[in-house]
């Protein structure tokens, strides 16, 4: 139940949020706080005293830490129905209070450039398994990387890919790679020829495409989008006046705005491919082996090239990823990486064929899903009311400011309140015009009331946009 409780603060000097501190302590300790009493939102506390959401939060983050207070995803934030442990006296206190201090700065802090995976275990079992490589090297820690050698964790992969809709594949058609980005530059470097090929993309991308586009001189051009993804119009009027050769795209969760193209669409693309002998490269990092639809190499066997890596789905860290040409062109793919850089480390060759095939991975996998959905559900719930596209199992959300606020503003006023998130602009062409809009990626790796102050710093910008870009 709520509380009638109504605080004061000590405006002493000293930081506000150590003030909301002992004004709750005080509450529980003269009996006006009660075990099991309900404290008010954030925001209608802040409003009360009149203070920032983000010191409330900060309050609340710690107490909680501490076990004074217990947070329940979706319900609140209480009076711990257990007496937190006591906390040290005379100087051994001030050392307590500097670590908490410290704890707090860091999760006060949030960076949402990129996804920041939850933390289900996987760290225990990559250590487990890089125990038991070092131990047992299977391929040996004095050769060169092979084929041969790699063909378990090919295999593996085979594995971790069950249920994508890929069409026919095997284990001698995939071809291991240092993360995503490297696969991508894997299947560039196979495919472009000439003085001067063209990569086709959509309007708003991932930046990694026009980066590994320019490292190879080839030019860039941008596809105007709908709802629907790229219009096949605007890919066939590109390749009447462009050297096009590659058709780059992310259709089952669009970078950065969470769209997805819809099967009918993907067909008029492969259309207008197929008529001007497009390559199509497809990105798939940010299926989280949900299937919602058939990839470009199962709809285009001849000329669907697939790009996909661990990063999003159990950590980033390994840098493994993984490249699929089409049909006959597995050689082509192989060359290149092989020449490239002869192949991945034979101790990281020997991990991945260890983890992909692990008994838990599948749990792993789908929590670390549910995990971000906790969080992105949260984040939604927050932002309610302002025009957020969002969909459950994509680790970001794509918010279309409202008017008063810019791009580049608005992420300077939110790195300013610690949270720090990218703005269209970096995922448009340097001499394109960009909308009004974030992204804000999920990081899980701080505490969900962390990750929920941070939010809530952000909807406080957004309803007191600055006087001088308001209109």
């Amino acid at each position: 139940m709520g509380t009638i409780w109504q605080p004061s603060l000590d405006h002493g000097q000293g930081p506000k949020y150590k003030a909301v501190i002992a004004a709750i302590r005080g509450g529980i300790e003269t009996g006006a706080l009660k075990e099991g009493d309900k404290l008010p939102p954030v925001r209608d506390l802040a409003w009360t005293l009149q203070i920032t959401p983000g010191t409330v939060a900060r309050a609340y983050t710690m107490l909680t830490e501490s076990g004074t207070l217990l947070a329940e995803v979706g319900r609140g934030t209480f009076v711990a129905s257990k007496a937190p442990t006591p906390e040290p006296e005379g100087p051994i206190e001030i050392d307590v209070i500097a670590h908490q201090s410290q704890k707090l700065d860091d999760h006060y802090n949030v960076n949402m450039f990129s996804p920041h995976l939850p933390s289900r275990g996987q760290a225990s079992l990559i250590r487990k398994l890089l125990a038991e490589v070092a131990q047992e090297p299977p391929s040996g820690i004095m050769h060169y990387p092979s084929r041969i050698g790699a063909q378990p964790a090919r295999e593996a992969v085979v594995r971790w890919l069950t249920g994508t809709p890929m069409g026919a594949f095997g284990q001698s058609d995939i071809v291991l790679s240092h993360g995503g980005q490297h696969a991508l530059l894997l299947a560039f470097q196979a495919i472009l020829h000439g003085r001067r090929p063209a990569i086709l993309i959509e309007e708003l991308s991932y930046p990694g495409f026009r980066r590994a586009a320019e490292l190879l001189r080839a030019d860039v051009i941008p596809l105007a989008m709908d709802a629907d993804g790229v219009i096949p119009e605007a890919m066939e009027e590109a390749a009447k006046n462009h050297d096009a050769q590659i058709f780059c795209t992310s259709p089952e969760v669009h970078n950065p705005t969470g769209g997805f193209t819809p099967v009918a669409r993907r067909n008029e693309l492969v259309r207008v491919a197929r008529k001007y002998d497009i390559q199509i490269v497809e990105d798939d990092c940010y299926r989280m082996r949900v299937e919602r639809a058939p990839t470009y190499r199962m709809l285009a066997p001849e000329r669907g090239w697939y790009i996909s890596s661990l990063a999003k789905i159990l950590t980033p860290a390994l840098r493994i990823g993984f490249a699929i040409a089409p049909e006959g062109r597995t050689p082509d793919l192989r060359r290149v990486a092989e020449y490239n850089c002869f192949g991945l480390a034979t101790p990281l060759i020997d991990l991945c064929a260890k983890l992909l095939t692990h008994p838990q991975i599948d749990t792993l996998a789908e929590n670390t899903r549910q995990g971000f959905n906790v969080y992105v559900q949260s984040a939604v719930n927050i932002l309610g009311g302002y025009d957020v596209s969002w969909r459950a199992n994509v680790p970001y959300l794509w918010l279309r400011l409202p008017h008063g606020w810019r791009a580049g503003a608005f992420c300077q006023a939110a790195e300013a309140q610690g949270v720090q998130i990218r703005s269209a602009e970096e995922f448009v062409s340097r001499d394109a015009r960009a909308p009004h809009a974030v992204r804000m990626a999920v990081n899980a790796g701080v505490s969900l009331e962390s990750y929920e102050a941070a939010i809530l710093r952000l909807r406080q910008l957004l309803d007191n946009p600055p006087e001088q870009l308001s209109v």
